[in-house]
């Protein structure tokens, strides 16, 4: 029989209910006792405590800073982490459990992006680790800052997650380099990517070359008071087959100077799939150069021939969004493929767009806004 100090088992109310990142990873009980990570080599031994402490340390190249701590642990960092540079596929950094305390402690990780960056991101050119962080777990995560990622941030797998306080720092990547041929660095810099259920990311900020936000599949997920610069803006997709996306609502973010405010995209080739009660509400957008709200069935193409193998049901703009957009962008463009394919209450009565120049709306159910 092992002694009672040695294997605690916490129960709470909350868990009493699993959530989904209980239901999908082992349960895994923590000793009381605090543990120290100084080097990858600590990692194994620290995973066994409910407290743990990370220190300042570099990550050997082509190696993942890979953390599953025991269920209910508290982990914070008190130096900053840099990874050092390999081409390789990543990711940098990955963190598994459930009901997770983690507080960055306003520390930075150090993704080096600036030595991968050419212009074509993971999509080409060399290989470039990818995602630099992914979070795979329960719990809360804060406080935190990544600075130039070589590929996307942040990828959110996890469920019953709270995301707060991070900072995804790729800003350098709008300036070209010597291997970029003069267009930005940074490429596939997304910020969040999400691919999960019951998910908040608020009070973050996105400085990139690509979405702030894309949510690739996932039910319950909240986007509130962001801040995004510099890349696409805030995304629905793009979705592609067997995918579901329900419960989505932004609310109260701004966005400026990036290429796109508002998308929904749905893949022209995708079947069985659906995206239901999409709500913008309370978002500032200024500085946008393509498009305010673009919600296409044709991705990868833009307007083009729309598919209709993705429901679109319900998009919803309420209290108001403002957009402002630059003299020759669209203020409004949805192209369905279908009056089936978009269906639903469609109320933008809570959307104003000034400038540019009017869009057009195919086969959708548009009622009410200012565009």
């Amino acid at each position: 029989m092992f002694p009672l100090i040695s294997v605690l088992l916490f129960v709470s109310a909350a868990s009493a209910f699993p959530s989904n990142a209980t239901l999908n990873a082992p349960r895994k009980i923590g000793k009381r006792c605090t543990g120290q990570i100084q080097s990858l080599a600590d990692v194994a031994a620290a995973e066994l405590c409910t407290t743990i402490t990370i220190g300042g340390f570099t990550v050997p190249a082509g190696q993942t800073f890979a953390l599953n701590p025991a269920d209910g642990a508290v982990v914070s960092l008190t130096g900053q982490i840099t990874f050092a540079v390999k081409n390789w596929a990543g990711p940098l950094m990955t963190i598994t459990g459930n009901d997770i305390t983690f507080n960055g402690g306003g520390h930075n990780l150090v993704g080096n992006g600036d030595q991968y960056w050419d212009g074509q991101g993971i999509n080409g050119g060399a290989q470039k680790p990818d995602p630099m962080l992914r979070i795979n777990m329960g719990g809360s995560f804060s406080n935190i800052q990544l600075v130039n990622s070589p590929g996307r941030g942040v990828a959110i797998g996890g469920s019953s997650l709270t995301v707060s306080g991070v900072t995804v720092n790729n800003a350098a990547g709008s300036a070209a380099n010597s291997k970029s041929g003069g267009k930005p660095a940074g490429a596939n810099t997304d910020g969040f990517d999400v691919s999960a259920n019951n998910v908040r990311i608020q009070n973050s900020v996105v400085q990139n070359q690509d979405d702030c936000l894309a949510i690739n599949r996932g039910t319950n997920i909240v986007f509130t008071g962001n801040t995004c610069s510099g890349g696409h803006g805030i995304s629905v997709g793009s979705i592609n087959s067997g995918v579901v996306v329900s419960g989505v609502t932004i609310s109260s973010n701004t966005v400026t100077n990036s290429v796109n405010g508002l998308r929904i995209k749905t893949d022209a080739a995708a079947s069985g799939s659906s995206v239901t009660g999409v709500t913008y509400t309370g978002n500032k957008l200024s500085g946008i150069t393509s498009f305010g709200v673009l919600i296409d069935q044709s991705y990868p193409s833009t307007l083009g021939t729309p598919g209709t193998g993705v429901v679109i049901n319900g998009v919803t703009f309420s209290g108001t969004n403002t957009i402002s957009v630059g003299s020759s962008a669209r203020r409004v463009e949805v192209n369905c493929g279908s009056t089936s394919s978009c269906t639903g209450s469609w109320n933008f009565a809570g959307l104003a767009v000034t400038g540019g120049a009017a869009g057009a709306v195919k086969n959708a159910p548009v009622t009410g806004g200012s565009f």
